[in-house]
C-alpha cells in the first residue's frame, strides 16, 4: 500500500469521524433530554398530602409512571448500541442527473437508530426505514440512485476503516472509492463468542426477505453459511419497527435449537435496537423448565414422534399411581361402597368435556350421585349435603383425584408396567421399556431432557393448569391463639413467631424436577423458528400452541436435519401453520465457508443426500482442510487423541486470530475437555448437536465417523459440523 493511498484513506476516515462526532454529540443531548423527562415525571407524582389521594393527584401519578417508563426505555435504547452506531453512508444522485457535481448529490448516513440535529435534520437514518432500503438493495445493475455505498467500521466512537462499493460504471472525478467492497471485508473478519449482526453487509436478495410482508408464513431456506439466521433476526427487528403496535404488544418469540445457540445470538436483536423479543431454546420453551440434556437418538425418536399424542392422552386419563381403588365411607348413617369399576366410569365421565385439573368439583358431584344411587334411603338432599361435608370423602378425593402437575404425570412412566400399559398397541415393548428407563434416569439425575419439554407441554394442555387450593379457614381457637400472640408482640414481649423460609432450595432430584408451576402457554404475534429441520413433531405441536394467531418466519435446510422422519415432522408443521398464506425465499450464496472447506463438506453430504441444497461459496483461501490421525490411548507407540488434538490446535492458533471450536463426539469428550478455554479463551470444546447455527474462524473436528454413529441424523449432523469454520479446518481421524 503506497503512502499516497494511506493518506487518501486517512482523509476519508477523518471525514467520517467528523460526522460520527456530531452524531454522538446529538446522542448525548438526547440522553440528557431523557433524564430531564424522568426528573419531570418524578416531580408530577409528588404530593405533600397524606391519606386519600385526590383524582388530580392520581392523574399526576399516572403521568409520572408513563414519563419515567418511557424515559428509561429511551435511555436504554440509546445505550444498547454495539459495534458502532453509524455503519453506512449512501451518496445518491439528487434528482434525475448523474450526480457528477457534489452539489447534485444527497448524502444519507445509515445506522442502528435514527438521530436528528437541533433543526430536526437527519444525521442518521434508522436502517429499517424505507429511506435506508437502497443501502441493501442497490446493485450495479439496479442502483436505486446510489452512486457509492460506503460501510463504516467503528470501534466504539472511533471510525477505524471504510469500504466502498461503486454502483455506477465510473465514479465522479471528485469522489474517492476505497477498499474491495463491504461484503468481502465482513467475511474476512474474525468471529467472536457471539454472533455479529451483519446489517451493514446484507445483500439485496436477503433484504427482500427481511422486508417482505408480515402476513402468514415466511420460509427462508438455503444451505450452510447462506445467512439465513441473520436474515431472520433482522426480519424480527424490521417487523417491530414497521408495525410496532402489533408486535411490541403481542411479542415475538424466537426459537433456537440449543442454549449455546441462544447465547451466541442474544446480542443481535438488542444491537439492532430491539428488546421486545423472547429468545428461547427448545429446552426452555416451557417457563419452569430449563433443559440442556440430550437423549440417546433412539429415545429422542420415540419421544418426538406423533405416537406420543395417543400415549400421553391415555396417561393423562388414567388413575393416579397408588390412589385408592374403591370408596368405603359412612354418610348420614349409611354405608357407601363404590368399587373400582364405578370409579373408572366416573373418571371417564368427568373427563368427557373438561380437563383433569378443572374437574375436581364435577368429580365430587359425580361421586355424590353414585353414592346416593348405591344407597337410595332417606332424604336425598340431606344425604348429598352430608356427603359433601364428610371429612372422609375429602380425604378420599384428595387421594383419588389430586391436582396433577404435568411433570409429575410424565414421571409416572418410571414404572415399567405402567409404561407397557399406556403404550399398548402404540409402541413396542422395547420402546415402552426405553421410556421407563429414561424416566428413571431423569429422576436419578434431577434434570429434564430437551425431548421431555414438548411432552410436558402436551400433558399440561391435556391436564389443564394446576388449581391452587383455597386457603383453609382458621377455627375460632386458632384465631384466638393468633390474637394472643399479636397482643403479646404489641406489648413488647420477647416472644417471636418462628421464621419461615419460603424459598428453600430443593433437597432431592424430584423436588428439583418439580420446582415452580407450569402455566398456560403465552400467545405471540410472531414466531421465528431457526433450524426448523431439527424440530420433532411433538416440538412443532409445542411451538404451534404459542403461535395460533401469529405470523411466522421459519428458517431451515433439510440436508442438516437431526430429525429422521421429515414427512411426519412436515405434517406436524403444517398443522402448526394452519391455513395461512405462504411465501418463500431461497438463499444460494455461502458467505461463511471458504471454498476449500465447503468442498470437503459437500463431498460428505452428497452421497447421503443427493438432492442437498448446495450453495455457492464466494471466496477462496488456497488452504484445504488438514487431516491428521491419532492412535489408541493404550498404544504408546502412536500419539493419542488428546496429544494430537493439542498439537493440531496449536497449529490452528498460528493461522487464525479469532475463535476456534473443538467439535468432539461423546466418546472423546473427556480426552479433549482440558482444551476448553485455552489460548486466552480462544478455544471452546463443544458437542456436534450444539454447533447448530454457530460459526468459528477455525474448527478442529474429532473423529467424524464417531460423530455419525452417535448423532441423530448421522451424516447430516457431520455435514453441519464440517460447515462451521470460516477460514481453517482440521479433521482428526483414528488410525485403522
Amino acid at each position: 500500500m503506497t503512502d499516497t493511498h494511506v493518506d487518501v484513506v486517512a482523509a476519508e476516515i477523518a471525514v467520517e469521524q467528523d460526522h460520527l462526532d456530531r452524531v454522538h454529540t446529538e446522542l448525548a443531548k438526547a440522553g440528557r433530554r431523557a433524564d430531564l423527562v424522568a426528573v419531570d415525571g418524578m416531580a408530577r407524582g409528588r404530593t405533600s398530602r397524606t391519606g386519600d389521594v385526590r383524582d388530580e393527584e392520581m392523574s399526576g401519578l399516572f403521568e409520572r409512571d408513563a414519563l419515567v417508563y418511557n424515559a428509561a426505555k429511551r435511555r436504554a435504547h440509546l445505550e444498547h448500541q454495539h459495534e458502532g452506531l453509524v455503519f453506512g453512508r449512501l451518496d445518491l444522485a439528487d434528482g434525475p442527473g448523474d450526480g457528477e457535481r457534489a452539489e447534485d448529490r444527497e448524502i444519507r448516513y445509515i445506522g442502528r437508530l435514527g438521530v436528528r440535529d437541533d433543526d430536526y435534520e437527519p444525521l442518521v437514518i434508522d436502517w429499517r426505514a424505507p429511506a435506508a432500503s437502497p443501502f441493501y438493495r442497490a446493485t450495479p445493475g439496479d442502483n436505486h440512485g446510489v452512486i457509492r455505498r460506503r460501510v463504516l467500521r467503528c470501534r466504539g466512537e472511533e471510525v477505524v476503516g471504510v469500504e466502498d462499493d461503486l454502483m455506477v460504471p465510473e465514479a465522479p472525478e471528485d469522489m474517492v472509492v476505497v477498499g474491495d467492497g463491504a461484503l468481502l471485508a465482513a467475511l474476512t473478519r474474525t468471529r467472536g463468542q457471539q454472533m455479529r449482526d451483519i446489517v451493514a453487509t446484507i445483500q439485496a436478495h436477503q433484504d427482500e426477505a427481511i422486508r417482505a410482508t408480515d402476513r402468514g408464513i415466511t420460509e427462508i431456506t438455503g444451505g450452510p453459511g447462506t445467512g439465513k439466521t441473520v436474515v431472520a433476526l433482522h426480519r424480527a427487528a424490521y417487523l417491530l419497527y414497521a408495525n410496532r403496535r402489533r408486535y411490541e404488544s403481542g411479542g415475538i418469540l424466537v426459537i433456537g435449537p440449543s442454549s449455546a445457540y441462544t447465547a451466541y445470538i442474544e446480542r443481535v436483536l438488542p444491537s439492532l435496537g430491539e428488546d421486545s423479543v423472547t429468545l428461547r431454546s427448545l429446552g426452555d420453551v416451557v417457563d419452569v423448565i430449563t433443559a440442556v440434556r440430550q437423549e440417546s437418538p433412539e429415545v429422542a425418536a420415540i419421544k418426538g414422534s406423533l405416537q406420543m399424542r395417543t400415549l400421553l392422552r391415555r396417561l393423562a386419563g388414567r388413575a393416579v399411581p397408588g390412589a385408592p381403588t374403591s370408596l368405603r365411607v359412612m354418610v348420614d348413617g349409611q354405608p357407601v361402597h363404590l368399587d373400582e369399576g364405578t370409579l373408572a366410569g366416573i373418571r371417564k365421565q368427568a373427563l368427557r368435556d373438561r380437563t383433569r385439573n378443572q374437574a375436581t368439583t364435577a368429580v365430587r358431584d359425580l361421586l355424590a350421585e353414585a353414592a346416593w344411587r348405591s344407597v337410595r334411603e332417606g332424604d336425598r338432599e340431606d344425604f348429598l349435603e352430608a356427603f359433601d361435608s364428610s371429612l372422609a370423602v375429602d380425604e378420599f378425593v384428595d387421594a383419588w383425584w389430586p391436582q396433577i402437575d404435568p411433570r409429575e404425570a410424565l414421571l409416572w412412566l418410571e414404572d415399567t408396567e405402567l409404561s407397557y400399559d399406556v403404550a399398548r398397541s402404540i409402541l413396542s415393548q422395547g420402546d415402552a421399556a426405553a421410556l421407563a428407563h429414561a424416566a428413571r434416569e431423569t429422576l436419578e439425575l434431577g434434570t429434564w431432557t430437551v425431548s421431555d419439554v414438548a411432552l410436558v407441554d402436551e400433558l399440561a394442555v391435556r391436564l389443564g393448569p394446576v388449581e391452587e387450593a383455597a386457603p383453609e379457614e382458621r377455627s375460632f381457637f386458632e384465631i384466638e391463639e393468633l390474637d394472643g400472640v399479636e397482643e403479646l408482640r404489641a406489648m413488647g414481649s420477647a416472644i417471636e413467631a418462628p421464621a419461615v423460609d419460603h424459598h428453600l432450595s430443593p433437597t432431592s432430584a424430584r423436588e428439583r424436577l418439580l420446582q415452580g408451576t407450569v402455566g398456560r402457554p403465552d400467545d405471540y404475534a410472531h414466531v421465528l423458528v431457526d433450524e426448523a429441520q431439527d424440530l420433532s413433531p411433538m416440538q412443532w405441536r409445542m411451538i404451534g400452541r404459542r403461535g395460533r394467531r401469529a405470523s411466522w418466519t421459519v428458517v431451515g435446510d433439510t440436508a442438516q436435519a437431526s430429525w429422521s422422519d421429515l414427512d411426519e415432522a412436515d405434517r406436524a408443521r403444517e398443522e402448526a401453520y394452519g391455513s395461512q398464506q405462504r411465501q418463500a425465499f431461497h438463499m444460494t450464496t455461502n458467505y461463511r465457508n471458504a471454498q476449500e472447506i465447503f468442498d470437503y463438506a459437500r463431498d460428505v453430504i452428497l452421497p447421503v443426500v443427493p438432492d442437498a441444497d448446495i450453495p455457492d461459496a464466494v471466496r477462496e483461501t488456497g488452504v484445504r482442510p488438514a487431516e491428521v490421525t491419532f492412535g489408541d490411548a493404550l498404544d504408546e507407540s502412536r500419539p493419542d487423541v488428546a496429544t494430537v488434538a493439542a498439537e493440531a490446535l496449536e497449529a490452528l492458533t498460528q493461522e487464525v486470530d479469532g475463535s476456534i471450536a473443538v467439535i468432539t463426539p461423546q466418546r472423546h469428550e473427556q480426552a479433549v475437555a482440558r482444551l476448553h478455554g485455552s489460548h486466552d479463551g480462544q478455544v471452546v470444546v463443544i458437542d456436534p448437536l450444539s454447533t447448530k447455527g454457530l460459526e468459528w474462524d477455525a474448527t478442529l473436528v474429532v473423529d467424524p465417523d464417531a460423530i455419525v454413529q452417535e448423532s441423530p441424523g448421522g451424516a447430516r449432523i457431520l455435514y453441519v459440523v464440517l460447515t462451521r469454520a470460516a477460514h481453517r479446518m482440521t479433521v482428526l481421524r483414528p488410525l485403522g
